[in-house]
């Protein structure tokens, strides 16, 4: 697999000096000062990529065009949305990067309740709380609905958790929730996100689909004339939350998706934290059976407890056997060599690293910092040349 490293443009503070330190040689990135539902403009797509190149890397991932809720709820100017996503699927093919990571979560992208829970390590992880999560929701935003949603002995505990909570907990709580993510364009408060929430109360999972496979029934064409490959990212958590619709949280959705669309270019970014963050996704079997159809991977870890939640684990030591995923995607990759594809190679990005050593205390993008990456990256790097030494009949 193609190691690649995200990177969030020339304002991250880890640096494509650090990618190439980390032993990668391709950049996952976007243009994210631009990701509002405009066409990103060639010259801009062009001066990315010369950035990336004169740092003496390849731009292998575009993560990600951003999808507007215009789309996915197919409301407002969402045609003119779609048609401006075609012309920057255009855009950055043209400039080489044949590999288009996108989301369709409604509102949220990946969602965490602690963005530095210390590990008995020191170092620090990204951490779902089902009961602060509960809380939150049925205590403080006050959803319509919403303590239906969870069993009532996690509401009585979000209700004891809530009323043990300061203000200033539940502000920070808040801002991780609703009014935070990395490389968003636009932040909610309260009553945005419940006015958005509103809007998605008329649309059911089934109509979310719908609308996630007209997009791409429109984008994917696009991207086969172009030679790009689209492939899109797991909901996180993969199980629903707010009451929103999900539409990719387990193998029957991908499925479902993969025989609406049956293009090879319409594909999918294996993200084994996410898929994993349900822990009756089996992740070994899912790349196995979805392996001709991965155009990228999202390499981390989870591990899961009692109460609902998860936590982001060592890259090789939670829930998900990230050994026998590699190794099918590896096997997948032999196979599309035999077969001459030019996609043979899959990139792959170690995901979400713990904040450890130097980074402590930094501003980063939360799991985004450069020691628990390279720590990822080293220990999945092993891994590789283990399975590849083991194939060549190195090692028994």
């Amino acid at each position: 697999m193609q190691q690649t490293w995200r990177w969030f443009g020339p304002d991250d503070v880890v640096t494509l000096d650090n990618v190439k330190q980390a032993g990668a040689t391709g950049v996952v990135s976007a243009l994210h000062h631009l990701n509002t539902g405009g066409v990103w403009p060639a010259a801009e797509v062009a001066k990315r990529r010369q950035t990336i190149e004169d740092a003496g890397l390849v731009w292998s991932v575009v993560e990600s065009i951003g999808v507007g809720e215009e789309i996915k709820t197919r409301t407002g100017n969402f045609q003119e949305k779609i048609d401006n996503y075609k012309q920057s699927i255009r855009n950055v093919a043209r400039a080489g990067v044949k590999v288009i990571c996108y989301n369709f979560m409604a509102i949220t992208d990946w969602t965490r309740t602690n963005l530095e829970w210390k590990l008995p390590t020191g170092g620090y992880a990204l951490r779902f709380d089902a009961v602060d999560f509960a809380a939150y929701d049925v205590f403080v935003l006050r959803r319509k609905g919403a303590a239906a949603d969870y069993p009532p002995e996690r509401v009585a505990a979000a209700e004891q958790r809530f009323k043990a909570m300061s203000p200033a907990a539940i502000d920070a709580l808040e801002k991780i929730l609703i009014d935070w993510l990395p490389a968003r364009d636009f932040v909610y408060d309260r009553a945005g996100f419940l006015k958005m929430l509103e809007l998605y109360r008329e649309i059911p999972p089934e109509r979310l689909r719908e609308h996630l496979v007209a997009f791409l029934r429109e984008i994917t064409p696009v991207a086969e004339e172009e030679g790009a490959l689209l492939c899109i990212h797991p909901d996180d958590p993969s199980f629903p939350i707010f009451g929103l619709p999900r539409v990719l949280s387990n193998a029957e959705d991908v499925r479902a998706l993969f025989a609406a669309v049956p293009s090879q270019a319409c594909g999918l970014t294996l993200c084994t934290g996410s898929f994993g963050s349900n822990r009756r996704n089996d992740l070994v079997a899912m790349a196995k059976e979805f392996a001709p159809r991965v155009h990228f991977a999202h390499l981390r870890n989870t591990r899961h407890e009692a109460d609902g939640s998860f936590y982001e684990a060592e890259h090789l030591d939670g829930d998900t056997d990230l050994i026998g995923v590699a190794a099918a995607l590896m096997r997948e990759e032999e196979r599309r060599a035999a077969a001459g594809r030019a996609d043979a190679q899959i990139p792959m990005r170690p995901d979400h690293g713990h904040l450890l050593g130097d980074d402590v205390g930094k501003k980063m993008n939360p799991g985004y910092s450069n020691i628990g990456r390279l720590k990822g990256l080293a220990e999945l790097r092993g891994v590789m040349r283990t399975i590849e030494a083991f194939r060549a009949g190195r090692i028994d």
